[in-house]
Protein backbone atom coordinates (compact mmCIF):
# COMPACT_ATOMS: atom_id res chain seq x y z
CA UNK A 1 0.00 0.00 0.00
CA UNK A 2 1.51 3.36 -0.94
CA UNK A 3 1.65 6.61 1.06
CA UNK A 4 -1.33 8.77 0.19
CA UNK A 5 -0.53 12.63 -0.75
CA UNK A 6 -1.40 14.62 1.67
CA UNK A 7 -4.59 16.41 0.96
CA UNK A 8 -6.10 19.44 2.41
CA UNK A 9 -10.30 20.03 2.75
CA UNK A 10 -10.04 23.70 3.00
CA UNK A 11 -12.93 25.18 4.94
CA UNK A 12 -13.15 28.32 4.55
CA UNK A 13 -15.96 29.72 2.44
CA UNK A 14 -18.09 32.79 1.47
CA UNK A 15 -20.01 33.73 4.59
CA UNK A 16 -17.76 31.61 7.35
CA UNK A 17 -16.86 35.02 9.08
CA UNK A 18 -20.71 35.88 9.30
CA UNK A 19 -21.71 32.54 11.10
CA UNK A 20 -18.57 32.72 13.55
CA UNK A 21 -21.31 33.23 16.18
CA UNK A 22 -19.72 30.38 18.70
CA UNK A 23 -18.05 31.45 21.75
CA UNK A 24 -14.70 32.74 22.30
CA UNK A 25 -13.07 29.27 23.38
CA UNK A 26 -9.16 30.34 23.54
CA UNK A 27 -6.24 28.14 22.44
CA UNK A 28 -5.97 25.31 24.56
CA UNK A 29 -2.14 24.49 25.63
CA UNK A 30 -0.84 21.22 25.04
CA UNK A 31 1.67 19.00 22.20
CA UNK A 32 0.16 20.09 18.63
CA UNK A 33 1.67 18.72 15.50
CA UNK A 34 3.20 21.09 13.11
CA UNK A 35 4.23 18.96 10.45
CA UNK A 36 5.46 15.43 9.01
CA UNK A 37 8.56 14.51 9.50
CA UNK A 38 8.73 13.41 5.91
CA UNK A 39 8.12 16.95 4.81
CA UNK A 40 10.96 18.53 6.66
CA UNK A 41 14.83 18.03 5.56
CA UNK A 42 17.82 19.10 7.07
CA UNK A 43 17.61 22.53 6.02
CA UNK A 44 14.80 23.07 4.83
CA UNK A 45 13.05 26.20 6.06
CA UNK A 46 8.44 26.60 6.87
CA UNK A 47 7.35 29.97 7.32
CA UNK A 48 4.09 28.27 9.87
CA UNK A 49 0.93 29.89 11.04
CA UNK A 50 -0.41 28.14 14.19
CA UNK A 51 -2.06 29.62 17.61
CA UNK A 52 -2.85 32.62 15.66
CA UNK A 53 0.99 33.58 15.79
CA UNK A 54 3.58 33.73 12.47
CA UNK A 55 6.42 30.65 13.67
CA UNK A 56 9.31 29.33 11.57
CA UNK A 57 10.37 25.48 11.33
CA UNK A 58 13.36 24.92 10.37
CA UNK A 59 15.77 21.53 10.50
CA UNK A 60 19.31 22.65 11.18
CA UNK A 61 22.34 20.45 9.58
CA UNK A 62 22.78 18.05 12.55
CA UNK A 63 18.88 16.84 12.16
CA UNK A 64 17.16 18.68 14.88
CA UNK A 65 14.25 20.14 13.94
CA UNK A 66 13.26 23.68 15.64
CA UNK A 67 10.65 26.07 15.60
CA UNK A 68 11.20 30.18 16.77
CA UNK A 69 8.85 32.84 16.85
CA UNK A 70 9.18 34.30 12.53
CA UNK A 71 10.29 37.58 12.92
CA UNK A 72 13.97 38.37 13.32
CA UNK A 73 14.44 40.90 16.66
CA UNK A 74 16.73 43.40 14.65
CA UNK A 75 14.77 45.09 11.88
CA UNK A 76 11.47 42.44 11.82
CA UNK A 77 12.21 40.20 8.73
CA UNK A 78 10.21 37.27 8.72
CA UNK A 79 12.83 34.44 8.96
CA UNK A 80 10.66 31.83 7.38
CA UNK A 81 10.72 33.59 3.68
CA UNK A 82 13.81 34.22 2.65
CA UNK A 83 15.96 32.78 5.77
CA UNK A 84 18.66 29.92 5.26
CA UNK A 85 19.98 26.91 7.21
CA UNK A 86 24.38 27.61 7.68
CA UNK A 87 25.28 24.19 9.56
CA UNK A 88 23.08 24.67 12.98
CA UNK A 89 22.30 28.04 12.59
CA UNK A 90 19.25 30.17 11.17
CA UNK A 91 20.31 33.19 9.05
CA UNK A 92 18.06 36.17 8.67
CA UNK A 93 17.27 36.89 5.03
CA UNK A 94 17.14 40.92 5.63
CA UNK A 95 20.77 41.28 7.20
CA UNK A 96 22.54 37.76 7.85
CA UNK A 97 21.69 38.04 11.97
CA UNK A 98 22.42 34.01 12.76
CA UNK A 99 20.37 32.11 15.33
CA UNK A 100 20.52 28.97 17.02
CA UNK A 101 17.64 26.68 17.25
CA UNK A 102 16.99 27.98 21.32
CA UNK A 103 16.55 31.74 19.27
CA UNK A 104 19.36 33.09 20.99
CA UNK A 105 21.69 35.30 18.71
CA UNK A 106 24.91 34.03 17.78
CA UNK A 107 26.73 36.39 14.74
CA UNK A 108 26.32 39.48 13.18
CA UNK A 109 28.36 39.16 9.83
CA UNK A 110 28.75 42.88 9.98
CA UNK A 111 28.93 43.96 13.90
CA UNK A 112 32.38 44.79 15.59
CA UNK A 113 30.60 44.39 19.28
CA UNK A 114 27.51 42.27 19.97
CA UNK A 115 24.66 44.32 20.80
CA UNK A 116 23.82 43.21 25.13
CA UNK A 117 20.10 42.56 24.20
CA UNK A 118 21.40 40.28 21.64
CA UNK A 119 23.56 38.39 23.97
CA UNK A 120 21.60 38.67 27.11
CA UNK A 121 19.91 35.59 26.08
CA UNK A 122 17.12 33.97 23.64
CA UNK A 123 16.12 36.87 21.88
CA UNK A 124 13.85 35.05 19.22
CA UNK A 125 10.93 32.73 21.30
CA UNK A 126 11.63 29.41 20.83
CA UNK A 127 8.97 26.12 21.42
CA UNK A 128 9.82 23.23 22.90
CA UNK A 129 10.01 20.29 20.28
CA UNK A 130 9.30 16.53 19.78
CA UNK A 131 9.74 14.81 16.62
CA UNK A 132 7.72 11.25 17.35
CA UNK A 133 5.07 9.30 15.87
CA UNK A 134 6.24 10.35 12.05
CA UNK A 135 5.57 14.34 13.03
CA UNK A 136 6.89 17.10 14.34
CA UNK A 137 5.59 18.45 18.01
CA UNK A 138 5.46 21.75 19.53
CA UNK A 139 4.59 22.53 22.95
CA UNK A 140 2.40 25.36 23.29
CA UNK A 141 1.03 27.32 26.11
CA UNK A 142 0.48 31.10 26.51
CA UNK A 143 1.94 31.51 29.13
CA UNK A 144 5.11 29.76 27.91
CA UNK A 145 5.09 27.42 30.72
CA UNK A 146 7.55 24.54 29.98
CA UNK A 147 5.81 20.93 28.65
CA UNK A 148 3.45 19.69 31.57
CA UNK A 149 3.15 16.17 30.03
CA UNK A 150 5.13 13.74 27.61
CA UNK A 151 3.90 12.98 24.17
CA UNK A 152 3.03 9.45 23.86
CA UNK A 153 4.76 7.31 21.12
CA UNK A 154 2.77 4.92 18.74
CA UNK A 155 4.88 2.39 18.17
CA UNK A 156 3.07 0.30 15.24
CA UNK A 157 4.11 3.60 13.08
CA UNK A 158 7.75 2.57 12.93
CA UNK A 159 6.98 -1.03 13.15
CA UNK A 160 8.45 -2.90 9.85
CA UNK A 161 5.56 -4.89 10.11
CA UNK A 162 3.05 -2.29 9.83
CA UNK A 163 2.44 -0.35 6.08
CA UNK A 164 3.58 2.98 5.40
CA UNK A 165 0.95 5.52 6.92
CA UNK A 166 -1.98 6.76 4.63
CA UNK A 167 -2.74 10.71 5.26
CA UNK A 168 -5.59 12.76 5.62
CA UNK A 169 -5.68 16.74 6.14
CA UNK A 170 -8.55 18.89 6.77
CA UNK A 171 -8.72 22.32 7.64
CA UNK A 172 -12.52 23.43 9.65
CA UNK A 173 -13.42 26.15 10.91
CA UNK A 174 -14.46 25.27 14.54
CA UNK A 175 -12.19 25.33 17.75
CA UNK A 176 -10.41 22.12 18.56
CA UNK A 177 -12.77 21.44 21.21
CA UNK A 178 -15.65 20.50 19.08
CA UNK A 179 -14.15 18.18 17.62
CA UNK A 180 -13.04 16.11 20.51
CA UNK A 181 -16.31 15.92 21.76
CA UNK A 182 -17.79 14.41 18.81
CA UNK A 183 -16.49 10.81 20.11
CA UNK A 184 -18.53 11.47 23.18
CA UNK A 185 -21.74 12.57 21.62
CA UNK A 186 -23.01 8.89 20.85
CA UNK A 187 -26.61 10.50 19.67
CA UNK A 188 -25.23 11.64 16.38
CA UNK A 189 -23.89 9.00 15.10
CA UNK A 190 -27.41 7.63 14.49
CA UNK A 191 -28.74 10.76 12.98
CA UNK A 192 -24.79 12.18 10.63
CA UNK A 193 -23.31 8.70 9.86
CA UNK A 194 -26.65 6.63 9.51
CA UNK A 195 -26.00 3.77 12.23
CA UNK A 196 -29.27 2.21 13.15
CA UNK A 197 -28.40 2.66 16.82
CA UNK A 198 -26.54 4.30 19.39
CA UNK A 199 -23.26 3.27 20.94
CA UNK A 200 -22.35 2.94 25.15
CA UNK A 201 -20.05 5.71 25.88
CA UNK A 202 -17.49 5.03 28.58
CA UNK A 203 -14.68 7.55 29.10
CA UNK A 204 -12.09 6.94 31.14
CA UNK A 205 -9.55 10.00 32.56
CA UNK A 206 -6.13 9.94 34.18
CA UNK A 207 -4.72 13.39 34.26
CA UNK A 208 -3.99 14.55 30.69
CA UNK A 209 -5.25 11.10 28.94
CA UNK A 210 -8.67 10.47 27.84
CA UNK A 211 -9.56 6.88 27.29
CA UNK A 212 -13.12 6.72 25.29
CA UNK A 213 -14.90 3.40 25.69
CA UNK A 214 -17.80 3.03 22.29
CA UNK A 215 -19.42 -0.54 22.77
CA UNK A 216 -21.43 -1.75 19.62
CA UNK A 217 -21.85 -4.99 17.90
CA UNK A 218 -20.10 -5.79 14.60
CA UNK A 219 -19.68 -9.08 12.39
CA UNK A 220 -18.94 -12.36 14.58
CA UNK A 221 -15.35 -13.48 13.62
CA UNK A 222 -15.33 -17.16 12.99
CA UNK A 223 -12.45 -19.57 14.78
CA UNK A 224 -10.44 -19.60 11.47
CA UNK A 225 -10.50 -16.15 11.31
CA UNK A 226 -13.20 -15.07 8.77
CA UNK A 227 -15.74 -13.20 9.19
CA UNK A 228 -19.88 -13.91 9.53
CA UNK A 229 -21.82 -11.39 8.23
CA UNK A 230 -24.96 -13.03 9.78
CA UNK A 231 -23.81 -12.47 13.08
CA UNK A 232 -23.32 -9.73 15.67
CA UNK A 233 -21.10 -9.50 18.64
CA UNK A 234 -20.46 -6.94 20.73
CA UNK A 235 -17.59 -4.55 20.08
CA UNK A 236 -15.34 -2.11 21.65
CA UNK A 237 -13.22 0.14 20.18
CA UNK A 238 -10.96 2.34 22.54
CA UNK A 239 -9.62 6.34 21.86
CA UNK A 240 -6.98 7.41 23.50
CA UNK A 241 -6.08 11.37 23.77
CA UNK A 242 -2.87 12.75 25.15
CA UNK A 243 -3.89 16.20 25.78
CA UNK A 244 -6.05 18.24 23.50
CA UNK A 245 -3.55 17.51 20.35
CA UNK A 246 -3.35 13.93 19.94
CA UNK A 247 -6.11 10.67 19.38
CA UNK A 248 -4.58 7.21 18.92
CA UNK A 249 -7.39 4.53 17.42
CA UNK A 250 -6.45 0.93 17.52
CA UNK A 251 -9.25 -1.08 15.84
CA UNK A 252 -8.77 -4.92 16.20
CA UNK A 253 -12.03 -7.08 15.06
CA UNK A 254 -11.38 -8.99 12.30
CA UNK A 255 -8.71 -6.41 10.90
CA UNK A 256 -6.77 -4.44 12.65
CA UNK A 257 -5.34 -0.69 11.86
CA UNK A 258 -4.40 1.94 14.02
CA UNK A 259 -4.90 5.57 13.71
CA UNK A 260 -3.19 8.60 14.35
CA UNK A 261 -5.76 11.80 14.84
CA UNK A 262 -2.92 15.44 14.57
CA UNK A 263 -5.22 17.53 15.73
CA UNK A 264 -3.79 21.66 15.92
CA UNK A 265 -5.56 24.89 16.24
CA UNK A 266 -4.76 27.47 13.36
CA UNK A 267 -6.33 30.30 15.64
CA UNK A 268 -8.66 30.58 18.44
CA UNK A 269 -11.92 29.43 16.01
CA UNK A 270 -9.90 27.15 13.41
CA UNK A 271 -7.71 24.33 13.55
CA UNK A 272 -6.01 21.70 11.05
CA UNK A 273 -6.68 18.17 11.51
CA UNK A 274 -4.02 15.13 10.26
CA UNK A 275 -5.35 11.23 10.20
CA UNK A 276 -2.39 8.53 9.79
CA UNK A 277 -3.56 5.27 9.35
CA UNK A 278 -1.11 2.33 9.30
CA UNK A 279 -1.91 -1.61 9.28
CA UNK A 280 -0.10 -5.02 9.47
CA UNK A 281 1.35 -5.76 6.25
CA UNK A 282 1.33 -9.51 6.71
CA UNK A 283 -2.70 -10.22 6.51
CA UNK A 284 -5.15 -12.43 4.70
CA UNK A 285 -6.66 -10.30 1.39
CA UNK A 286 -10.00 -10.11 3.19
CA UNK A 287 -8.12 -8.72 6.69
CA UNK A 288 -6.51 -6.15 4.38
CA UNK A 289 -9.90 -5.39 2.74
CA UNK A 290 -11.93 -4.79 5.78
CA UNK A 291 -8.91 -2.57 7.18
CA UNK A 292 -9.55 -0.58 4.19
CA UNK A 293 -12.84 -0.47 4.47
CA UNK A 294 -12.52 0.53 8.83
CA UNK A 295 -10.18 3.58 7.38
CA UNK A 296 -12.57 4.52 4.41
CA UNK A 297 -15.49 4.75 6.91
CA UNK A 298 -13.29 6.85 9.78
CA UNK A 299 -12.73 9.28 6.86
CA UNK A 300 -16.43 9.43 5.35
CA UNK A 301 -17.65 10.57 8.93
CA UNK A 302 -14.91 12.89 9.35
CA UNK A 303 -16.41 14.40 6.25
CA UNK A 304 -19.81 14.55 7.64
CA UNK A 305 -19.14 16.00 10.20
CA UNK A 306 -17.57 19.05 8.99
CA UNK A 307 -20.29 20.77 7.75
CA UNK A 308 -22.09 20.24 11.41
CA UNK A 309 -18.97 21.61 12.94
CA UNK A 310 -18.68 24.59 10.68
CA UNK A 311 -21.90 26.00 10.99
CA UNK A 312 -22.78 25.22 14.43
CA UNK A 313 -22.24 27.42 17.41
CA UNK A 314 -21.05 26.87 21.42
CA UNK A 315 -23.29 26.29 23.90
CA UNK A 316 -21.55 26.23 27.36
CA UNK A 317 -24.58 25.03 28.90
CA UNK A 318 -26.54 22.82 26.89
CA UNK A 319 -29.39 21.38 27.56
CA UNK A 320 -28.71 17.82 27.76
CA UNK A 321 -30.87 14.51 28.13
CA UNK A 322 -29.97 11.05 29.46
CA UNK A 323 -29.29 9.60 25.94
CA UNK A 324 -26.46 12.31 24.91
CA UNK A 325 -23.52 10.47 26.25
CA UNK A 326 -20.48 12.09 29.03
CA UNK A 327 -20.63 15.45 26.96
CA UNK A 328 -20.56 17.42 30.29
CA UNK A 329 -17.21 15.26 31.72
CA UNK A 330 -15.38 15.30 28.58
CA UNK A 331 -15.84 19.26 28.75
CA UNK A 332 -14.65 19.02 32.52
CA UNK A 333 -11.83 17.32 31.34
CA UNK A 334 -10.61 19.39 28.19
CA UNK A 335 -11.31 22.15 30.53
CA UNK A 336 -7.83 21.32 32.00
CA UNK A 337 -5.91 22.57 28.80
CA UNK A 338 -7.32 26.26 29.67
CA UNK A 339 -4.47 28.72 31.12
CA UNK A 340 -6.28 29.90 34.48
CA UNK A 341 -7.66 33.05 33.44
CA UNK A 342 -8.24 32.09 29.62
CA UNK A 343 -11.99 30.82 30.25
CA UNK A 344 -14.39 33.03 28.91
CA UNK A 345 -15.92 35.05 32.11
CA UNK A 346 -18.60 33.88 34.00
CA UNK A 347 -22.00 35.72 32.08
CA UNK A 348 -23.35 36.98 35.24
CA UNK A 349 -22.58 37.27 39.24
CA UNK A 350 -23.40 34.02 41.14
CA UNK A 351 -22.81 31.89 37.94
CA UNK A 352 -20.98 29.80 39.80
CA UNK A 353 -23.28 28.48 41.38
CA UNK A 354 -25.24 28.13 38.26
CA UNK A 355 -22.42 26.56 36.68
CA UNK A 356 -21.87 23.91 39.18
CA UNK A 357 -25.92 23.39 38.88
CA UNK A 358 -25.99 22.74 35.13
CA UNK A 359 -22.89 20.53 35.48
CA UNK A 360 -24.54 18.49 37.65
CA UNK A 361 -27.75 18.23 36.03
CA UNK A 362 -25.55 17.12 32.85
CA UNK A 363 -24.00 14.78 34.90
CA UNK A 364 -27.23 12.81 36.23
CA UNK A 365 -28.82 13.09 32.74
CA UNK A 366 -25.73 11.44 31.29
CA UNK A 367 -26.19 8.34 33.74
CA UNK A 368 -30.02 7.03 34.40
CA UNK A 369 -30.45 5.90 37.96
CA UNK A 370 -27.55 7.59 38.63
CA UNK A 371 -29.07 9.65 41.57
CA UNK A 372 -31.26 7.28 43.39
CA UNK A 373 -27.78 4.94 43.35
CA UNK A 374 -25.81 7.78 44.60
CA UNK A 375 -28.34 8.70 47.83
CA UNK A 376 -28.43 4.79 48.57
CA UNK A 377 -24.94 4.93 48.54
CA UNK A 378 -24.13 2.55 45.74
CA UNK A 379 -21.12 3.53 44.17
CA UNK A 380 -20.66 3.44 40.61
CA UNK A 381 -23.74 3.95 38.75
CA UNK A 382 -23.98 2.37 34.66
CA UNK A 383 -25.78 3.65 32.33
CA UNK A 384 -28.17 1.52 30.40
CA UNK A 385 -26.71 -0.25 27.45
CA UNK A 386 -26.58 1.19 23.66
CA UNK A 387 -25.71 -0.57 20.52
CA UNK A 388 -24.55 0.52 17.57
CA UNK A 389 -25.11 -1.36 14.34
CA UNK A 390 -23.41 -0.56 11.29
CA UNK A 391 -25.05 -1.50 8.11
CA UNK A 392 -23.13 -4.51 6.17
CA UNK A 393 -24.11 -2.65 2.90
CA UNK A 394 -22.96 0.84 3.84
CA UNK A 395 -20.12 2.13 1.06
CA UNK A 396 -16.71 2.89 3.13
CA UNK A 397 -15.91 5.20 0.56
CA UNK A 398 -15.65 8.70 1.53
CA UNK A 399 -17.54 11.27 -0.41
CA UNK A 400 -15.55 11.62 -4.47
CA UNK A 401 -13.05 14.66 -5.31
CA UNK A 402 -12.75 15.42 -1.25
CA UNK A 403 -9.20 13.94 -1.22
CA UNK A 404 -6.01 13.55 -3.49
CA UNK A 405 -4.75 9.90 -3.52
CA UNK A 406 -0.95 9.01 -5.20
Amino acid sequence: MGVSDRSTRTAQRPGAEVRRNRADLPIPFGWFALARTADLAPGDVRPLFFFDEHLVLFRTEDGQPHVTAAFCPHLGAHLGHGGKVDGNALVCPFHGWRFDGDGACVGVPYARSMPPRATAGACLWSYPVVERNRMVWAWHHPKRVPPLFELDPVPELDDPDWSEPDWYEWEVDTPIQESGENAVDVAHFVTVHGAAEMPEARITLTGHRRDTQLTCPAPAINEDGTIDLTRMEPYELVTRNCGPGMTVQAFEHGARAVMLGAITPITARRMLMRFAFTRPVRVTAQQDLLAGALIGEVVRQVEQDIPIWEHKTYHERPILCDGDGPIAKYRRWFGQFYDEGDAAPPAEAGSRVRNWLETLRSSLAEAPGLCREWFAGLAGARALPARLLVRADRSAQPAAGSRRRK
